[in-house]
């Protein structure tokens, strides 16, 4: 029977603090460093017609750096638009009051993100204001598919405009002439 050594003990005693340390990391970098129990953070809401791929918890950004997240998605049971509570840092409290909120994308299929562009207005948005002016999320599948297959321009449900340019073209047009005796 081996007895072990106190070199093995401590070669496996670091293994496992190296171990345990390498778990921290990782559960640091999977939360972005944000560690905030909610006490940081005051509530907006926006409420869109189309909010796309947008995501509980997506980031809310000004100029492209991260302001806020989405904290909650409802439905309006009368209007039927999406109502989107956003939770934005204690340190951006003075967004001015015309503020305009709109959905995008990062990139072509990135994570969706709502943006806002503060306006000049004197009058701030206090804690659970909602923003007046916002902007739908553009689905660009759809408009990839009416690009594709021709689906831009509605056509008109008699066909009479579109007949009636394409017979001007195909005949000519005669123009009087004077007979010579």
């Amino acid at each position: 029977m081996s007895i072990r050594g106190p070199r093995v003990e401590f070669a496996v005693g670091a293994f496992l603090l190296l171990a345990l340390a390498t778990l921290l990391v990782l559960a640091l970098a999977s939360t972005n460093g944000k560690f905030s129990v909610g006490g940081g953070t005051y509530p907006l809401k926006a409420r869109f017609s189309s909010i796309g791929q947008l995501r509980a918890s997506g980031p809310v950004k000004i100029g492209g750096v991260t302001v806020g997240n989405v904290a909650d998605i409802q439905l309006d049971p009368v209007k039927y638009d999406s109502i989107v509570t956003l939770a934005i840092d204690n340190k951006f409290k003075d967004l001015p009051a015309d503020t305009t909120a709109g959905v995008f994308t990062s990139g072509l299929l990135g994570e969706a993100y709502i943006g806002l562009q503060p306006g000049g207005d004197v009058e701030v948005l206090k804690a659970g204001d909602e923003i007046a002016f916002t902007q739908p999320a553009v689905d660009l599948l759809q408009l990839a598919g009416k690009y594709m297959f021709g689906a831009g321009a509605p056509k008109p449900a008699d066909g009479s405009a579109d007949d009636a340019a394409a017979n001007d073209a195909a005949t000519p047009t005669e123009t009087p002439t004077e007979a010579t005796p």
